[in-house]
């Protein structure tokens, strides 16, 4: 048993809490603090996933940072629903509460299903979202939790320039070297999950990246593959994730899971 557990605290970055069912939250989150996890980031979809996260940071004080945003998968917000949501962040951040802005970014794979199906696809309003994130995470000085990925990641990296955004979170990232070297420079964090065990994308750009600007997450309640295969996904993968990086870069489990944890507790404020 002592082994299972292990002797190392760990953060899963980047995790839903708020999509699994209302019964399985509790447990979910009391069992990834008894394997060790000290905290969660739990990231939203909407305004009202943001309200739903809410609920959890201010259950679990401490342990559970909040991310307020609209997934850019996802279709566009309505003008009312975007004005309060922004509104209410406001409200939230006037009020001394501690959140990132996120999930926000660019819509990879909603638009490159449409091109490849011959349908049109307008990414201008999508980008005038995210610079709309990014100006206000910029303003209230918040982390910013980023879905960009391959060629998008790029566009996401032009638009957190203009704003002059230091706290920048690319989650389960995939990307060119170009933007990955401009990331390193540009001190942007990443955040590989469980895929990182058996996809050599994600090891190559472990490799790449400096351990002092990486985390790890899951994405739940995402399913992932090869040994998870059938396996709800749960915090405590973050464990995997930790091992496979370890490996990846030549250094001692309990060692890279300290520095893991001290990068996202300086990152989020944890």
């Amino acid at each position: 048993m002592a082994k299972e557990r292990e002797a190392f605290g760990w953060i899963d970055a980047h995790i839903h809490v708020d999509k699994y069912e209302p019964e399985e939250r509790e447990r979910l989150l009391a069992e990834a603090y008894a394997a060790g996890g000290e905290a969660v980031v739990g990231v939203s979809m909407n305004l009202e996933s943001s309200r739903e996260n809410r609920k959890l940071a201010l259950r679990h004080a401490g342990r559970y940072m909040p991310a307020y945003g609209h997934h850019p998968e996802i279709p566009l917000p309505e003008p009312d629903e975007e004005k309060e949501l922004f509104a209410w962040i406001r409200r939230l951040h006037e009020a001394g509460e501690r959140f990132a802005i996120g999930e926000v970014g660019l819509p990879y794979y909603t638009r490159t299903e449409a091109e490849a199906a011959g349908r049109p696809f307008n990414e201008g309003p999508h980008l005038a979202l995210l610079d709309r994130f990014a100006a206000l995470a910029a303003e209230l000085d918040r982390p910013i939790v980023l879905h960009a990925v391959y060629e998008d990641a790029e566009k996401a990296c032009d638009i957190l320039e203009r704003h002059g955004m230091k706290r920048a979170h690319f989650h389960w990232f995939k990307g060119p070297e170009a933007t990955i070297r401009l990331m390193i420079a540009r001190g942007w964090h990443v955040s590989v999950t469980p895929d990182v065990v058996y996809e050599p994308e994600i090891q190559a750009l472990v490799r790449a990246y400096p351990l002092e600007l990486l985390m790890a997450e899951t994405d739940g309640p995402w399913q992932h593959e090869g040994p998870f295969a059938g396996r709800p996904t749960t915090p405590a993968m973050v464990r995997d994730v930790i091992r496979a990086v370890a490996e990846l870069k030549g250094l001692g489990v309990e060692e890279t899971a300290a520095a893991m944890l001290a990068v996202t507790k300086r990152f989020y404020g944890i």
